[in-house]
């Protein structure tokens, strides 16, 4: 890891303060960058015109009991990395060979975007409890850092 590393994870962490999921120790940022130049942000929060977990005042998964890294389809909101993916494609930014840089492992569901989209690395800092998102990055040929201290 180098410099840039860390001034780009700083950034995804600063990025994460924008989420709106209910949960502090959840909230995401994920940012895509290639040649040391951000190309896209994200964080985690609900849809384009749903209101957010935030703003109902709950967590749904909490609500139904659902464990963490499992059922990820049952949340209002979009994962960071995947608004990061979504952001790029709206603005017709190509992110083949680019590196994502997230303060939380990808889940399964967000490893298959980030495997297809061309993301070559993926640098995160705070684990999370979806062990086949890393046998696919294995897979699939990608750089996977493990982010362990912010400088």
């Amino acid at each position: 890891m180098d410099k840039w590393d860390d001034r780009f994870m700083k950034m995804a962490y600063f990025v994460s303060t924008w989420s709106s999921c209910y949960k502090k120790d959840r909230q995401v940022g994920a940012i895509i960058t290639r040649d040391k130049r951000i190309l896209t942000t994200g964080y985690n929060g609900a849809g384009s015109g749903i209101e957010s977990c935030k703003e109902k005042g709950y967590c749904l998964r909490t609500k139904l009991g659902i464990p963490s890294g499992t059922c990820h389809e049952t949340c209002y909101a979009i994962h960071a990395e995947q608004n990061a993916i979504i952001q790029a494609a709206k603005m017709g930014t190509s992110v083949e060979g680019a590196t994502l840089y997230c303060t939380h492992q990808p889940c399964s569901i967000c490893a298959k975007m980030i495997i297809n989209s061309g993301i070559k690395r993926v640098v995160f800092d705070q684990g999370y409890p979806d062990d086949f998102s890393m046998q696919m990055f294995a897979e699939a040929g990608l750089e996977i850092v493990k982010f362990d201290t912010l400088k």
